[in-house]
């Protein structure tokens, strides 16, 4: 099925997806954990997926960011592991990924609709992911996550889970799900785990879960998705049911 589906996918393009290149690919495999712990037939297609990555987004080194193919393959790598239960489709909507050398920095702009006024700030980030947008990374971040695969932080992951979430909607939390899964149970699973992570966050406990998460339900989304990634553990430990559903929309996750 996969296959077919794939072999349809690329029936579109005029020209063929260019290959990942051998040597560089066992490169990445070597440097990237969380691709060299894959059975080989989700290997494979994690493979497939990054070549279609490298060739339909283009991407843009900012700030002096040093940006050669090992390093946009890993980025594609990553980006693919999320991708892997609904292919191609996962990549609809934007074509940009923007990668700084460290953190950067966002205006915001919040209108109070009460009062009228407009306050700004400045946020300083390691990633962001817009609606129909870039995906924008922190490249000396994406080079920890490589380094410390289990730790329960993974940005590319982090912004592809939004990406997921936004396919049909803007983010909610709630991404498009496949097939057999039940969208109420998702739902009620998500949001019970969010509402309990928040009252935890404001009596100021601590928690297992990156306080980070309890910001809104497509952070708590996001955040849960790098635990299934690299640290499932803990996710299982500290919500069972979420880590379940994860599962399900995911697949196994690499770290076991």
């Amino acid at each position: 099925m996969i296959l077919r589906a794939w072999q349809s996918f690329l029936s579109r393009f005029r020209a063929p997806v260019p290959p990942v290149d051998d040597a560089l690919w066992r490169q990445a495999v070597a440097r990237v954990p969380l691709a060299r712990a894959l059975d080989a037939p989700r290997l494979h297609y994690l493979r497939q997926l990054s070549a279609l990555f490298l060739h339909t987004k283009r991407f843009h080194a900012l700030g002096g960011a040093e940006l050669d193919a090992f390093w946009m393959l890993v980025i594609a790598m990553q980006a693919s592991l999320p991708a892997l239960p609904r292919g191609p489709k996962a990549f609809k909507g934007w074509t940009n990924v923007l990668v700084y050398p460290g953190e950067f920095n966002v205006k915001r702009s919040h209108h109070d609709a009460r009062d009228g006024v407009v306050t700004e700030r400045d946020d300083t980030l390691i990633g962001e992911a817009w609606d129909r947008g870039p995906m924008v990374l922190s490249l000396s971040d994406v080079k920890l996550d490589v380094e410390g695969p289990w730790d329960g932080f993974n940005v590319v992951v982090h912004e592809m889970a939004h990406k997921l979430d936004m396919l049909a909607a803007p983010a909610n939390g709630v991404p498009p799900l496949l097939p057999g899964m039940n969208r109420r149970e998702w739902i009620a699973t998500m949001q019970g785990a969010f509402d309990a992570l928040v009252k935890q966050v404001e009596r100021g406990r601590h928690t297992a879960i990156d306080p980070y998460a309890a910001e809104a339900p497509e952070e708590f989304f996001a955040v849960t998705s790098e635990l299934h990634f690299s640290q499932p553990a803990l996710l299982r430990e500290a919500a069972p049911k979420v880590a379940k559903l994860l599962a399900s929309f995911y697949g196994p996750s690499p770290a076991g």
